[in-house]
């Protein structure tokens, strides 16, 4: 069945379903671009990695010593401790729970220079660990590095959990955001800020000056990728959105009535 949104559908924003979506979104949109770019460009996708502890704690990379101590077996005749030692009731332990660090894998798009390999342009699907605590200082750096370099940023921001990353002309609010960063005009950027309701803005690709700049639609490709992969099917409508959202909300915005689809 197809989306019931006209837009963005936010209960693709819920956890089970958001980490799935976003892979299959950034592999829709390399595979739209392939066609179109070859043989001037290579698309290639890759993923950094995140080790997240609890909703937002964030690190990166793994300890480099684990000390670990085995219990030793009790030796085999005890007879002659008998009677020496005063057997004392154990104290009772307060259970706790200690920080255990969960691997994240997050996949992006680079548009390459096919004959020199130089990274073009930089497409980032935002995740919640880009916008909320230690993982959003780990991506701002990394965003930082594509915006004093000459590489082209597209950043896909479909989450309306987090804080929006920072754009310095006024306090635009918006649900979602896209944003076009071109090299040639840094500072000076483009931003798309939409809602619940509007349609994804489509877009054209920033690439090297001298190239014509393909149509990236990204609303058909959430629209196909919600039927392709069945969440109709196990997404429950009549349960509480995903927060921050509201249900007054998601009722207003529906674009079919789900009863008539029963």
């Amino acid at each position: 069945m197809p989306n019931p949104f006209y837009g963005m559908n936010p209960y693709l924003e819920q956890p089970e379903y958001w980490s799935d979506f976003h892979n299959q979104l950034v592999a829709a949109i390399a595979r739209s671009l392939v066609p179109r770019l070859i043989p001037k460009y290579r698309v290639v996708t890759d993923k950094w990695v995140y080790k997240i502890a609890g909703s937002t704690a964030i690190a990166i990379g793994r300890p480099d010593v684990s000390v670990q101590q085995n219990r030793r077996n009790p030796p085999a005749n005890t007879d002659s401790f008998e009677g020496s030692i005063a057997v004392c009731p154990l104290p009772e332990p307060v259970k706790v729970t200690v920080p255990v660090l969960q691997e994240i894998q997050q996949s992006y798009i680079e548009v390459k220079d096919a004959a020199t390999q130089e990274v073009v342009t930089a497409i980032e699907v935002l995740s919640p660990a880009n916008k909320l605590g230690d993982g959003r200082k780990k991506y701002t750096a990394k965003r930082q590095k594509i915006l004093d370099s000459l590489t082209n940023l597209v950043e896909i921001d479909l989450l309306r959990e987090g804080i929006p990353l920072p754009v310095e002309t006024g306090d635009i609010q918006s649900h979602y955001r896209i944003l076009i960063s071109r090299s040639q005009t840094r500072p000076i950027s483009d931003l798309y800020p939409f809602n619940l309701g509007d349609r994804i803005p489509a877009f054209l690709l920033p690439l090297r000056s001298e190239d014509s700049e393909p149509i990236l639609d990204l609303q058909s490709l959430v629209d196909e990728l919600y039927e392709q992969l069945g969440y109709d099917y196990f997404i429950d409508y009549d349960r509480n959105p995903p927060s921050p959202w509201l249900k007054s909300e998601m009722t207003d915005v529906l674009s079919i009535d789900r009863r008539s689809l029963s």
